[in-house]
């Protein structure tokens, strides 16, 4: 499988490097399975105080990203290959479909985190894919870059324990939740595993599970 890298453009890489250097996010980079750089925008800032916001043509409340810091933090790590994601609330809703396809692919995936009110709008012409997490609004695009990064790396090859355990867990086929699941003790507080799983019969269980994906929860038998 071809080898993942992203490239994340931000104002605030010390909020993103603690969670990208812990478990299964430092051990892809470790073994080199991915790998994760850093442009700081205000690098590419205009004037003495490095300006990367100003305020709307218009009128308006708060300040956007400009054009020509944007545009220049891009163009100096880009590629003909490279792919650049932005996360917005206008974007297609990232799924697990769509993870696994990044994972896939490998390749350069650059991130660009926005910040302010929001982005000159003509910075979407750098845009391959514009990525939602939801019909909510955050502070910044430092928190969804993690989570599209997350949701990609933990599906590479030698990143999970388990050779099946990103392939049979929620949503990897179709739009299905996982069944439950239980360990020690058998009886916890009255709560107990359904027979059938302790019964060793695989057959059933594999029935016993697929009648009860979705179920998350739901204790019965």
């Amino acid at each position: 499988m071809p080898k993942i890298k992203f490239t994340i453009i931000t104002l605030f890489e010390d909020a993103l490097k603690p969670y990208l250097g812990t478990s299964m996010m430092w051990k892809a980079a470790d073994k080199g399975i991915a790998e994760f750089d850093f442009v700081n925008l205000r690098d590419f800032g205009l004037g003495p105080h490095k300006s990367v916001d100003d305020t709307p043509y218009g009128g308006g409340d708060g300040m956007l990203l400009r054009c020509e810091p944007v545009f220049a933090a891009v163009e100096s790590v880009k590629t003909p290959e490279s792919k650049v994601l932005l996360p917005t609330p206008v974007g297609a809703t990232w799924r697990q479909a769509q993870a696994k396809s990044f994972a896939e692919a490998g390749g350069h995936y650059i991130i660009l985190c926005p910040h302010y009110e929001g982005y000159d709008e003509r910075i979407l012409s750098l845009v391959d894919y514009k990525i939602s997490l939801g019909n909510f609004i955050l502070t910044g695009g430092e928190l969804p870059a993690l989570v599209i990064i997350d949701s990609i790396v933990r599906l590479l090859p030698g990143v999970l324990g388990g050779e099946t355990s990103a392939a049979i867990e929620s949503f990897s086929d179709g739009n299905n939740l996982e069944y439950p699941q239980y360990t020690k003790p058998a009886d916890f507080r009255g709560m107990k595993v359904p027979d059938i799983l302790l019964s060793g019969n695989h057959g059933e269980i594999a029935k016993w599970r697929a009648a009860h994906s979705g179920t998350t929860g739901d204790h019965a038998a």
